[in-house]
C-alpha cells in the first residue's frame, strides 16, 4: 500500500484527473462541513488504507473542494465522505457515515450499492441511519476508478457525423445482444462479444446502434421476485443511472480497474470502423437514490437541494419520472454536470449522438414547472463540442409534459409516438385510419412543419424496447406481465396489436403467413417513410418476448436474443436487409425538407400525389383502409409508386401513368413467396399490365418508374 500526501490541487474539472504531478481531485459540495477522501487497495476492501481530510482553507474554492495526490495514478480505487447538516426540512441531507460515490467518476469497480446496503439492514432507509456513527463495510460497495484517457490509442478514430436524415437506427441491448449461448461469442453479454457480431449488423445495412442505458447502473435495486419460479429479478434496461461518465462495468469481459473504459472504446472504434454510428440512450431526468426513503450514496449526500427538484417541504421529492425523484436538470450546477458528461462522451469516448429518456423533465425549471425556453436543452443544441452529435428527445415524462412535434431547444429529434400509433392502427386494418397513415408516411409535417423542423425530427418507429415487439405486436392480443412480479399491471394496454386469430405462438400456417406479411408490411412502410428510421434489434429475426411488453426486469431468454432464430426467421432478416438497401439506394425517401417545402419543389410542380384504389383524388373523409400514391423523384431519382390495402379483400386498382415516358417496374410486393418481395436493383420486373395492378389483401407494393 501507498502512502499518500496531500497537496492543495486545482478547483478546475471535477472527478480524478491524472496530471504530472500526480492526481487531481474536485468535487462540488457547497454545504459541507468536511470531506475525506478514502483510497482502497482493492474492490472487494472493507476498509480504506487511507483517509486524507482535505483542508477547508488549503483545499476549497468557493464551492469546490478539491486536492491532489502526488502518489495517486490511474487505476487508484476511491470514495468519498462528506459531512454538513443533517436537515431534510432544509433539503440537506449530509450524513459522514455514509461513502459516496463521485458523481464524476469514469470508472467504478465491481460491487452493488443494493447489496452493500441490503447487509445493513439496520441502516437501509434514511430514517434508520443515525447520523455520525462509523461507515458501513465497504466491501460490496463499488470503488471509483482513476482513469487516464490519454492511455487509449483511438488510431485516428472520429465520430462519423453520418447525416440524421440518412441513418437508419437499430436500437438494441448491449448485454441481450450476446447474451444467450446461442450468439456463438467468447465472451456474451459484453462490450467484446457485441463487437463480434459487428459484421451481423453491417450486413443488415443500418447505419447506426442505439444502446439502452450503457452509463453505469445496478441491476440488483429491482427486489421483485418471479411469481413462476422466485427468481430474483433485476434492472435489465438500465434506466437508474450511478455514474454519468463511466460504461457500466458488469458489461465488460475485462472488469479490472479502468477494463471497462478501455472495452467500451474499443467497441466504438470498430463500430466506426464498420460505418456505424454509437447512439447511447441517457438518463439524465433522475438517478438510482430514490425518494425520501431511498438510499443515499451519491448527490444526496453531496448537496442534495441543488441536484433534485424539492417541494416546500424539502424532505420529499418532487417525481416527475415515475422512479422516485427528478434531477434538477436547470439548475446551473447540475446543467453544468449534465453538460459535461455528455461533452465526455463524445470527446473521449467519441459517440455519434444521444437518445434522453423522459426528455421532457430536461425542460423543468427548478420548481417542476415546465418551462417555455429551458436553458438546458438550448445549451445541449447550441454547444459546440455538440454540434455534430445527433440528439433525440423521447419527449414526454412520468408527470405529464408531451412536446412531441416541439420540443424546446432548436435541432433536436423526438421519437414519434404518433408514427407508431397510427401506422400500427393503420396496418391493423382499423377503419378510416389512411389519413393519418399518409401523413405519417410523407414525415409528419403536421406535427415538426409550423415550427420550422425538418422531416428528419421525426424518428419513426413501429416497436421500441418499450413495448411489444413486432413479432408479438401481431401475435398477441394482451400482454403477458405476469413474470414481471406486479400482477399483470405493469405495461401499457393500449398496444393497437392483433394476433390475427391465435394468441400466442402458432403452428396455423394460414394465420404464421398473416404474420410474416404483417411483419413485413411494418418493416416496408417504416423503410420508404420521411423521417428517420428506427429498428427495434431483434425485429428482423422475429424475436419475441413471449407477449411481455415491459421486459425491464427479464435479464434471461425473455429479452436475450435467440441466434437460431437467424436461420430460422431468415426469411424476415432478408427482407428487412433488402428494405433498408432500397432506402438508402434512392434519395426520394430521404428526403432533407418536406413535401412543397422547398424553393425548387414549388416550381417544378408537387412531388408527391396521393390516390384512391380507383386512381382518383381521394377523398380524405371516405378514403378506407388503402393508401396509394406517387412520390416524385424528379431531376434526382425515379419516381416511386407506393400502395398498400389493409383490408381482408383484394383490391384492382388503377395505376396512374408514369411521366415522360416511361413504365412500371415491380420493386417490392409484400404478398409475394419469400425471397421474391423485394427485387435486387437493377433486376426490377416490368409491369406487363401498365394500368391495373391487383394488391391482396393486407399488403403493401412499390413501383418504380422505369424507362422501357
Amino acid at each position: 500500500m501507498k502512502t499518500l500526501t496531500l497537496q492543495p490541487g486545482k478547483p478546475i474539472g471535477y472527478g480524478a484527473i491524472p496530471t504530472q504531478g500526480g492526481v487531481n481531485f474536485s468535487i462540488f459540495s457547497k454545504d459541507a462541513t468536511k470531506v475525506s477522501l478514502c483510497f482502497f487497495e482493492s474492490p472487494t476492501s472493507p476498509e480504506p488504507y487511507a483517509k486524507l481530510d482535505l483542508d477547508p482553507v488549503q483545499n476549497k474554492s468557493g464551492d469546490v473542494w478539491h486536492a491532489l495526490v502526488p502518489e495517486a495514478a490511474a487505476g487508484d480505487l476511491y470514495l468519498y465522505r462528506i459531512d454538513g447538516p443533517h436537515e431534510p426540512e432544509r433539503g440537506l441531507r449530509f450524513d459522514y457515515s455514509r461513502y459516496l460515490l463521485d458523481p464524476c467518476a469514469k470508472c467504478y469497480s465491481e460491487g452493488s450499492v443494493y447489496k452493500a446496503f441490503s447487509e445493513s439492514s439496520t441502516r437501509g432507509l434514511d430514517a434508520m441511519y443515525i447520523k455520525g456513527r462509523d461507515p458501513m463495510k465497504a466491501h460490496l460497495f463499488p470503488k471509483c476508478v482513476v482513469i487516464d484517457d490519454a492511455e487509449f490509442d483511438w488510431e485516428g478514430d472520429r465520430p462519423l457525423n453520418l447525416p440524421l436524415e440518412k441513418s437508419v437506427i437499430y436500437e438494441v441491448h448491449l448485454k441481450g445482444f450476446t447474451a444467450s449461448p446461442s450468439s456463438g461469442v467468447q465472451n456474451p453479454g459484453t462490450y467484446l462479444g457485441f463487437s463480434q457480431k459487428i459484421d451481423y449488423l453491417k450486413e443488415l445495412g443500418v447505419t447506426a446502434v442505439e444502446f439502452l442505458p450503457i452509463q453505469e447502473f445496478d441491476e440488483n435495486e429491482n427486489g421483485n421476485t418471479n411469481p413462476k419460479n422466485g427468481e430474483r429479478l433485476t434492472n435489465y434496461w438500465g434506466y437508474s443511472t450511478i455514474g454519468f461518465f463511466a460504461p457500466k462495468n458488469t458489461y465488460a469481459a475485462d472488469r479490472s480497474p479502468g477494463g471497462p473504459v478501455r472495452e467500451f472504446k474499443q467497441l466504438v472504434k470498430e463500430l466506426h470502423k464498420a460505418g456505424i454510428e454509437v447512439i447511447l440512450d441517457v438518463v439524465y431526468n433522475h438517478t438510482s437514490e430514490g425518494n425520501e426513503r431511498g438510499y443515499t450514496f451519491e448527490f444526496k449526500g453531496i448537496q442534495n437541494d441543488q441536484y433534485y427538484i424539492l417541494p416546500p417541504d424539502k424532505q420529499y421529492y418532487m417525481n416527475y419520472s415515475g422512479c422516485g425523484n427528478t434531477f434538477n436538470c436547470n439548475h446551473p450546477n447540475t446543467m453544468n454536470f449534465i453538460m459535461d458528461s455528455l461533452r465526455y462522451w463524445v470527446q473521449e469516448m467519441h459517440v455519434d449522438g444521444f437518445r434522453f429518456d423522459l426528455a421532457s423533465i430536461l425542460c423543468r425549471d427548478q420548481w417542476g414547472q415546465v418551462a417555455g425556453f429551458p436553458p438546458l436543452t438550448n445549451m445541449i443544441s447550441v454547444d459546440p463540442i455538440l454540434a455534430n452529435t445527433k440528439i433525440i428527445a423521447e419527449p414526454w415524462d412520468a408527470g405529464g409534459g408531451y412536446h412531441v412535434g416541439y420540443f424546446p431547444g432548436g435541432r433536436w429529434s423526438e421519437w414519434n409516438d404518433r408514427y407508431r400509433d397510427d401506422i400500427r392502427r393503420f396496418v391493423r386494418g382499423d377503419e378510416f385510419t389512411s389519413t393519418a397513415a399518409a401523413t405519417r408516411v410523407a414525415g409528419s409535417s403536421d406535427l415538426y412543419f409550423h415550427n420550422g423542423k425538418k422531416p428528419a425530427a421525426s424518428i419513426n418507429y413501429i416497436t421500441c424496447h418499450d413495448g411489444f415487439t413486432m413479432n408479438d405486436l401481431v401475435s398477441y392480443n394482451g400482454k403477458r406481465n405476469d413474470e414481471n412480479g406486479e400482477g399483470n399491471r405493469d405495461g401499457s394496454d393500449n398496444n393497437n396489436s392483433y394476433n390475427h386469430g391465435f394468441e400466442g405462438d402458432c403452428t396455423n400456417a394460414k394465420i404464421e403467413g398473416l404474420r410474416k406479411q404483417q411483419i413485413k408490411n411494418f418493416i416496408a412502410l417504416l423503410m420508404i417513410s420521411q423521417g428517420v428510421p428506427m429498428l427495434l434489434g431483434g425485429d428482423e429475426l422475429r424475436r419475441s418476448q413471449n407477449g411481455n411488453n415491459n421486459a425491464y426486469c427479464q435479464d434471461n431468454e425473455t429479452s436475450w436474443y435467440d441466434w437460431s432464430f437467424a436461420q430460422k426467421n431468415k426469411e424476415i432478416f432478408d427482407f428487412t436487409r433488402r428494405m433498408i438497401a432500397v432506402r438508402k439506394s434512392h434519395p426520394t425517401f430521404v428526403r432533407k425538407d418536406f413535401f412543397g417545402e422547398s424553393e425548387a419543389e414549388k416550381k417544378r410542380g408537387v412531388d408527391i400525389v396521393w390516390y384512391d384504389f380507383d386512381g382518383r383524388i381521394p377523398d380524405w373523409s371516405k378514403l378506407n383502409r388503402f393508401l396509394g400514391g406517387v412520390i416524385y423523384g424528379r431531376d434526382f431519382d425515379n419516381d416511386f409508386y407506393i400502395a398498400a390495402n389493409t383490408d381482408t379483400h383484394d383490391m384492382n386498382i388503377i395505376l396512374p401513368t408514369p411521366e415522360g415516358g416511361k413504365v412500371w417496374a415491380r420493386v417490392v410486393d409484400t404478398s409475394f413467396p419469400a425471397g421474391e418481395e423485394v427485387a435486387e436493383a437493377g433486376q426490377e420486373e416490368v409491369l406487363r399490365v401498365q394500368n391495373r395492378y391487383v394488391i391482396p389483401a393486407n399488403s403493401f407494393v412499390m413501383l418504380m418508374a422505369v424507362r422501357k
